[in-house]
């Protein structure tokens, strides 16, 4: 699955896969965030917003955390709750707590917003809905994680505070509902032989690529019903887009373009398997585990 120097080869999940349920497996969806703003997973929404100096978002009052993912090409931007003003100006993860907060925007550029799936303001819009018609058998539905350390506040993670280290997997950081993997930038197509296909048992994986271009290899696994088979998936996809993988399907995202190129992995439920690795997530004091 893994080479033996992907941090990732050491997790507990690696190897141990769980008895297979039966129950059908949900197809992969592959979602060009230019032409749908508002997409979706069986437990976050997940919306894409080219953003505009002077513009005012809503994000509506939620009994849920809200998360924003900050990339290199996002504008400055100030977060206005019931606990302030939070300016923001550089690449991170910023968590906003549960109520009404809007998103004051200083210039131009993408702002990525993750939103629990049963938001009533938010739960119609996404564009992919119908998928979602009925919960999914395979995908554990979202249960939230013990509340943060200290008082509400909008907190924000800078990904300049945390130096590259290759025995760790990216940069993750949870909230109470979400897991985000800040991958680094790859420079260049990846190399072919060096690929890591892997499958998960019970959840689905949201890869937002922010530049470039990726090759997404899926491979549905066969039940017995042959008219559920699948042929195997090698889709071309470019950025902004986000590619739901569902569980328990093989996949591996090979970077295709020639120039720079990253993936951001989302999860919700926030994995256990990365939690429990000692320093994986960078937030942890924070954000305790169950």
């Amino acid at each position: 699955m893994y080479e033996k120097d992907d941090p990732r080869s050491a997790l507990a999940t690696a190897t141990a896969p769980r008895p297979d349920s039966g129950a059908a497996i949900a197809a992969a969806q592959y979602l060009d965030l230019r032409a749908n703003e508002v997409v979706r997973a069986q437990n976050v929404i997940l919306v894409h917003t080219d953003a505009h100096a002077g513009d005012d978002l809503d994000n509506g009052t939620l009994e849920g955390e809200l998360a924003i993912v900050v990339t290199g090409a996002s504008p400055a931007f100030t977060v206005v709750s019931k606990d302030g003003a939070t300016r923001v100006d550089e690449p991170g993860l910023v968590v906003v707590p549960p109520g009404a907060s809007r998103i004051s925007v200083e210039a131009d550029g993408p702002l990525v917003r993750l939103i629990e799936a049963t938001e009533v303001q938010w739960r119609d819009r996404p564009a992919n809905a119908a998928a979602y018609a009925e919960d999914h058998p395979r995908v554990a539905l979202l249960k939230r994680w013990p509340e943060p350390v200290g008082e509400p506040r909008v907190r924000f993670y800078p990904l300049s505070q945390v130096p590259a280290d290759p025995k760790r997997f990216g940069r993750i950081f949870r909230t109470r509902s979400f897991m985000v993997n800040f991958l680094p930038e790859q420079d260049g197509p990846r190399d072919p032989h060096k690929l890591s296909p892997h499958s998960h048992d019970d959840f689905e994986q949201l890869s937002l690529a922010v530049q470039g271009e990726y090759l997404h290899h899926i491979r549905t696994p066969w039940l017995n019903d042959r008219e559920t088979w699948r042929e195997d998936e090698h889709v071309r996809i470019g950025s902004p887009s986000v590619t739901v993988i569902p569980p328990p399907t093989v996949h591996t995202s090979e970077a295709s373009d020639p120039g720079v190129n990253q993936l951001i992995d989302i999860f919700s439920p926030p994995r256990v398997d990365f939690s429990e690795k000692p320093g994986w997530v960078l937030n942890a004091d924070d954000y305790p585990m169950p």
